[in-house]
């Protein structure tokens, strides 16, 4: 096949850029686009599997688990202007996570009549907007609407090389259906046209970095989004533990040094940017609270990562003395060795503080163990629930996704890519199909989402649900159901702590009972799900849960918890 239209050319041009899954909701805009995927499918051509999801959140956060699971670019398919509305919450989730998503949606068609492809019912008119990207583009690193058929190869190809540059991110293409319904010739050569850009730090950059380190007496790392890669995770680790620098985790998204670290301090960063004479934010948003922690005077700071300054961020005055723009692995790989290189002269240094740094690591890891322990007959809690799942995969290739579900520092983690926490843009509803895109994109892996019964409510459940059936998808779903909006909860009771709201019996506009059979939910696409109310039975049904999803079948849990 050598002519195709517009929209028949989508789908194989994806598969050369080498995009495994495509994510779809289709409307009215996409007779052209399915026309041809089925031309493309009979005349024999390699493309991604076309999955059809049942809504456009569940869409969003399946490419963004896909993505976290393979690092490879992802694509989403969505119905005109509103269902990229629907989608709206997940770009906004995936720019902030730095997520290299393909967006593109149909747009209503602009002529009424006179072309094939015309408007021909009336939501034609309904779905009209003056600027329908506006709904993304905040969200968006690039954005056009393609204007002619023949452009719609190199509008992939500049789309994805855009996506998948440092720092990476969504991008966004509107398709009007006059344009995909248009014949084209398919290009010959299928190799992509433009090269994504990778970031590396200076030579420079990276020895001021190491010599401000190596000459701090109270030295500290804050790391919010991992290590990048393997090689990173491993740097940060030799990094630490050799020069003795506490490690913080501060509202981490995902794990930097194992639980078990003689380094790693917890989540409590404030003691130590009070301290601290020197840091290394690791990709990290923010931090530290500057409302609530009060850094020294004298600390100065180098952050280091895809976008070190968070350019996207309207305001963002964290200190950055030294600015390493880079992959974070390979950044954090050299920063070591340029660290290594100075170790002679910094021993000293590291010896008057090893004791201290390491005895404040016991107490810190003894107090994240104590937060998963329960008195005998009490009611069970977020952090007993994450302690139980920390005891189940203790020998499992296993990742544990939270949504306000359960807390990282009881789990005791210790290799990395083990734990993803909700993106801080705080758009709901992601945990659990962004679990169920992992585990599409890596069968192998055990992937647990833990998430708060609001959050659950928030993921299109039987939308989730149902393609989780269609497609074979069997992650281990644990809600921690507390029947209310806890977060929200603990936001009233940490401005107001003597408040009326907190001292009254329910917190006005946070209560969620009563709570839905979640359990019945899930039955009805025929997964495995039990409810547990007492903390004796959990470990047995956490063993039978992912039993069932080691056998292919989406396993339910809605725990009963008192926090």
């Amino acid at each position: 096949m050598t002519k195709t239209t517009a929209g028949g050319a989508i789908f194989p041009r994806l598969k050369a850029l080498g995009v495994e899954h495509v994510f779809v909701n289709s409307g009215t805009d996409f007779p052209p686009i399915i026309e041809g995927l089925a031309q493309a499918a009979e005349a024999g051509l390699e493309m991604p599997a076309a999955l059809t999801i049942g809504h456009e959140h569940v869409a969003m956060g399946m490419a963004h688990g896909a993505w976290l699971a393979t690092g490879r670019l992802q694509a989403v398919m969505l119905h005109t202007n509103v269902g990229l509305a629907n989608g709206a919450i997940g770009a906004i989730n995936a720019a902030v996570d730095q997520v290299p998503i393909l967006m593109m949606s149909g747009r209503t068609p602009t002529l009424e009549a006179g072309r094939f492809g015309a408007r021909t019912v009336p939501i034609g008119w309904g779905q009209e907007m003056r600027d329908q990207t506006a709904l993304v583009r905040e969200a968006s690193k690039w954005d056009y609407e393609l204007r002619f058929p023949e452009q719609i190869e190199d509008a992939l190809d500049r789309a994805a090389a855009i996506a998948q540059s440092t720092p990476s991110g969504p991008v966004y293409l509107s398709l009007p259906r006059e344009a995909l319904c248009e014949e084209v010739e398919l290009r010959a050569d299928p190799a992509p046209v433009m090269t994504p850009t990778a970031a590396r730090a200076p030579e420079a950059a990276v020895e001021a970095a190491a010599d401000l380190l190596a000459a701090a007496e109270r030295p500290l790392i804050v790391a919010q989004r991992g290590c990048g890669d393997e090689a990173g995770w491993a740097a940060l680790d030799r990094l630490a533990r050799d020069w003795a620098i506490p490690v913080s985790d501060y509202w981490a998204l995902e794990n930097a040094v194992s639980q078990a670290h003689p380094a790693y301090v917890g989540a409590d960063v404030g003691p130590w940017v009070a301290e601290a004479d020197a840091a290394l934010v690791i990709d990290s948003l923010a931090p530290w609270s500057p409302e609530m922690h009060a850094p020294s005077p004298a600390m100065r700071v180098v952050q280091l990562g895809p976008d070190p300054l968070m350019a996207r961020t309207p305001i963002r005055n964290f200190r950055a003395d030294v600015a390493l723009a880079t992959e974070t692995g390979p950044g954090l790989v050299a920063l070591e060795a340029a660290m290594k290189r100075r170790r002679s002269d910094g021993e000293a240094l590291i010896a008057a503080r090893r004791e201290r740094v390491e005895a404040a690591a016991r107490a810190a890891q003894a107090a994240n163990r104590a937060i998963g322990e329960i008195a005998p007959g009490q009611p069970m809690t977020k952090g007993f629930v994450a302690a139980r799942i920390g005891a189940l995969i203790a020998d499992e290739d296993a990742t544990v996704l939270s949504e306000l579900g359960v807390p990282l520092a009881p789990l005791g983690l210790t290799r990395p890519k083990q734990w993803r926490q909700e993106p801080h843009a705080g758009g709901l509803g992601w945990s659990f199909p962004c679990a169920m895109g992992m585990k599409l994109a890596a069968p192998e892996r055990t992937v647990i989402a833990s998430m708060g019964d609001g959050s659950y409510m928030f993921a299109n459940p039987v939308a989730c649900h149902q393609a989780a059936e269609a497609y074979g998808i069997a992650p281990l779903i644990v809600i921690v159901n507390n029947a209310g909006w806890g977060a929200v909860r603990q936001s009233v009771a940490g401005l107001y702590p003597e408040g009326a709201a907190t001292r009254a019996n329910r917190t006005p506009l946070t209560d969620l009972s009563p709570s839905p059979d979640f359990a019945a939910i899930a039955r009805a696409s025929r997964a495995w799900a039990e409810r547990v109310e007492r903390a004796e039975d959990l470990d047995a049904a956490l063993a039978a849960a992912l039993a069932e999803t080691k056998a292919g079948r989406l396993a339910l849990l809605d725990v009963a918890v008192a926090d």
